[in-house]
């Protein structure tokens, strides 16, 4: 589980950024809850693994021979 947080900061066109914060409020979301998902999503996609990464109600690996 995670305990600490760090600061990310980026630089957006401030139109993407306007809409992006209108679209994560339509959805009952934080720009930072959207963000945070976004990262796990990329590094699960390039099977990148971490010290915090939740295991609880994940699919066990598959053995390869």
């Amino acid at each position: 589980m995670e305990t600490k947080s760090a600061r990310l900061t980026i630089l957006i066109d401030p139109v993407k950024k306007e809409a992006f914060e209108q679209l994560c409020a339509a959805q009952d979301l934080t720009p930072s809850q959207v963000v945070r998902q976004l990262v796990r999503g990329y590094l699960e996609q390039h099977g990148v693994t971490y010290r915090t990464k939740n295991v609880i109600g994940a699919r066990p690996r598959r053995k390869t021979a």
